[in-house]
């Protein structure tokens, strides 16, 4: 194919679509006969805070040392386009990559799809590799298995006339077996019972070459998706002939409705002795794209059920060219699945379907790196979004492109469910979906919204030591992109997947580490360690001072809410806090009397008061500072003193003022030569202080430390404290455990408070006892 016969009018900016190619090492490309989708792996190298043990202990001095350090992450890159413009890409990864210019056989990249075979030799001339083919049905099913693992709201049900429309799922971790109904030009049918296990079952040469073929004879439209987009206009009524254009209603005896298509295309048939001019039906170009969308989409989902019930098939997942994303197309398809399956059967759809042969080729690329052994997240700051179900023409025109982007940052440890919920498949951390209440996600998103300015300057004031010309260029970067993101929000709530606080939160934090901001609260969190901990041995006196058991849990309860007041992700605490020394006895003072808004303490209490102490407890921290330091570790050691062991949870990654596990780690030894309780418990291994796997204020059990798992596993832990609002009333609020759970918070935010029939500082101390001892009891 000379070079005349590729399109090159297209405009590619390298910041905003092949981002961090000058750093990419291996990649792959599925090239299919519309769209090609292009994998490549990057080191991104960014700045971070890190905390070193390297202090001598001085009462003035520091108690550790914080500084600016290198840190280099691999991210996963997909961006697909049009396949026309392949050319022109080719040509700019090649001017632009310093990855290619690696020995054989780094030097080869992977490719699938039908466009493998047509564009090889295009592809070894522009980019100097060898290409290496591979099966285009086994890189879907890898690409599937490795989404449905890793993104945990990747999986949809679409419900057009509901709201919301998108309906997340979370993980699903039997995911095995399921359908999974590719749509390209025609449509395969594979049946997938394992990782290596599967088959093509059947399949259609009806499929989107169809739509896009027939569309083009019919019509004047130019694109696939100006077909799409002709359809999502049109009436298909004026063309299909319905059950009530035969029978002139419904069609009871048999169960068929009256609106039901009876005939695809049926009112267009000429009766032969219409043969004039005048006589012929006019037929609008959007009725007849209408009716042949809905035509192929309820005939795939018809032959999909059918295969499904033949195989005893419940999941089926639905990907290719086809879908796109298109509301009226998964539509009709779920109502076909449900019609022929009598609601028996599930039509489910992949907010990355079209990436699965993208994703497949590149895991085969990076095999013997074990690519598949690390956990993903996605970076929101990076990915595009579903497309708004109902755009505006105004938003349409604003946001199209010819470019998709996902991206996903590797985890350098695996996540796994934690082993001490109820159930694992049927938890979701979120208390509330904002998708479903549109109060509370209008009063979220402009919370955001206010709180980005003195974001904005916690950045800035984090790195006072740099260039503060470029400190205060990437704040703005910062902030313009985490603003737009949010009005996208606003248009489109569904964009990456259910939209919580907790998403809102991640975002925001994907969005500074995107400019360089990693943990703009480091110098604020050592400066409140070291209050919190000069303060420490007065506390424990007190605590020590206490000699009636009922007096004295109060009391470790009370200093557990208090430490959680000092918040400076709580506006209005933050507010607080800003205009002069605010002490554990203010917080103690601010706290809701008795009794509390959720008031479970007595359950607490005479748990303790029992016989029976527990043999291991997971405690998932909140704060830093005066939380950890002067309420947290105060009521660990009284756990430490009847024999419990200790794991304290900590974040991976800094987020907020939350303490970090490098941090706690310090804190506990310097806790250690104050308190003998500490030092021992430390000592025998009776308290351990472990990475949680999160970088969250919130808390998704979902996806935990795999290190951590097998620590609450071998020590049999029967008690898991949740500590703080947004660990245990954003998330984990309704969540139930096989062991005891005491979740521990206080509530600093007005508008939270009241909608939960409190007000500011109100408490929530709830206890519930293992569901596995309340059923056993039941039975």
């Amino acid at each position: 194919m000379t070079e005349k016969s590729y399109a090159r009018s297209i405009c590619l900016p390298n910041e905003n679509v092949f981002r961090n190619l000058q750093t990419a090492r291996r990649f792959a490309i599925d090239v299919g006969g519309s769209l090609a989708k292009l994998a490549y792996t990057a080191t991104v190298q960014r700045k971070t805070s890190l905390v070193s043990d390297d202090t001598e202990i001085n009462e003035d001095g520091p108690i550790y040392q914080v500084s600016d350090a290198d840190e280099t992450i691999v991210r996963l890159h997909f961006v697909k386009f049009e396949t026309k413009f392949i050319e022109t890409c080719l040509d700019f990864i090649q001017d632009h990559s310093s990855g290619l210019g690696k020995p054989v056989p780094e030097r080869c990249i992977k490719v699938t799809g039908g466009g493998g075979y047509k564009y090889t030799d295009l592809i070894t001339k522009k980019l100097g590799v060898c290409v290496d083919k591979e099966d285009e049905i086994s890189c879907l099913i890898k690409g599937c298995n490795f989404l449905l693992k890793n993104i945990p709201d990747e999986v949809f049900i679409y419900q057009r006339h509901d709201s919301p429309e998108y309906k997340f799922l979370g993980v699903d971790h039997n995911t095995f077996p399921y359908l999974l109904v590719n749509i390209g030009s025609g449509v395969s049918l594979i049946k997938v019972e394992a990782e290596d296990k599967f088959e093509r079952i059947g399949g259609t040469a009806t499929g989107g070459g169809t739509f896009w073929g027939l569309g083009s004879l019919l019509t004047k439209a130019r694109t696939f998706d100006d077909l799409l987009n002709l359809a999502e206009k049109g009436d298909h009524r004026n063309v299909d002939m319905l059950v009530r254009d035969i029978y002139g209603g419904a069609y009871s005896t048999i169960g068929l409705k009256e609106d039901i298509i009876a005939s695809s295309f049926g009112k267009a048939a000429r009766s032969p002795r219409s043969t004039s001019q005048s006589e012929e039906h006019n037929f609008k170009e959007e009725d007849v794209a209408r009716s042949l969308l809905l035509s192929i989409s309820n005939d795939i989902g018809q032959i999909a059920c059918l295969h499904a019930k033949l195989h005893s098939l419940k999941k089926i997942y639905f990907g290719g060219y086809f879908i796109r994303g298109h509301p009226l197309t998964m539509h009709t398809i779920t109502y076909a699945i449900k019609f022929w399956s009598k609601g028996d059967i599930q039509p489910l759809f992949l907010r990355h379907e079209g990436y699965l042969g993208a994703i497949g080729a590149f895991l085969k690329g990076a095999e013997e790196e074990d690519a598949e052994l690390y956990s993903w997240e996605e970076n929101f700051a990076g990915s595009s979004g579903l497309a708004d179900p109902k755009p505006s023409p105004l938003i349409i025109q604003q946001a199209k492109s010819e470019f998709d982007m996902l991206e996903l940052d590797r985890l350098e440890k695996t996540l796994l469910p934690c082993p001490l919920l109820l159930n694992a498949e049927t938890y979701l951390p979120d208390t509330v979906d904002l998708t479903q209440d549109p109060h509370a996600r209008a009063y979220w998103l402009q919370c955001f919204v206010d709180s980005i300015d003195k974001q904005e300057e916690q950045a800035i004031k984090s790195q006072a030591s740099i260039n503060s010309e470029d400190v205060r260029y990437r704040a703005a970067q910062f902030k313009q992109k985490y603003l737009q993101r949010l009005e996208n929000l606003k248009r489109n709530p569904c964009a990456y997947g259910s939209l919580n606080v907790r998403g809102l939160l991640d975002m925001r934090s994907h969005c500074l580490k995107e400019f360089d901001f990693t943990d703009p609260y480091s110098q604020q969190k050592q400066f409140e360690n070291e209050q919190a901990l000069k303060y420490l041995p007065s506390r424990l006196q007190k605590l020590d001072a206490i000699e009636d058991k009922n007096e004295l849990i109060l009391e470790l309860s009370k200093g557990l809410l208090a430490g959680n007041v000092f918040d400076w992700g709580a506006k209005e605490v933050a507010e607080i806090m800003e205009k002069g020394e605010f002490k554990f006895e203010d917080a103690q003072d601010k706290l809701q009397v008795r009794p509390w808004l959720m008031d479970n303490f007595e359950e607490w209490k005479n748990k303790q008061l029992g016989s029976n102490s527990y043999k291991c407890a997971a405690i998932f921290c909140d704060n830093s500072g005066a939380d950890i330091i002067l309420g947290v570790l105060p009521f660990a050691r009284d756990l430490l003193k009847s024999g419990t062991k200790v794991i304290f949870c900590a974040n991976s990654k800094p987020t907020l003022n939350d303490v970090t596990y490098q941090e706690l780690m310090i804190l506990v030894k310097r806790v250690a030569q104050i308190c003998p309780v500490i030092g021992q418990a430390t000592l025998k291994g009776q308290l351990v202080v472990m990475a949680s796997g999160q970088g969250s204020p919130c808390l998704d059990l979902r996806l935990i430390d795999k290190d951590l798992v097998q620590k609450m596993k071998t020590e049999g832990t029967d008690l898991i404290v949740i500590e703080g609002m947004g660990r245990a009333i954003h998330t984990n609020f309704d969540a139930h455990f096989n062991c005891d759970s005491l979740k521990v918070a206080v509530l600093k935010n007005r508008w939270l408070a009241k909608r939960l029939g409190g007000d500011m500082f109100s408490v929530v101390f709830k206890f519930e006892e293992s569901k596995k001892v309340q059923n056993s009891t039941n039975t």
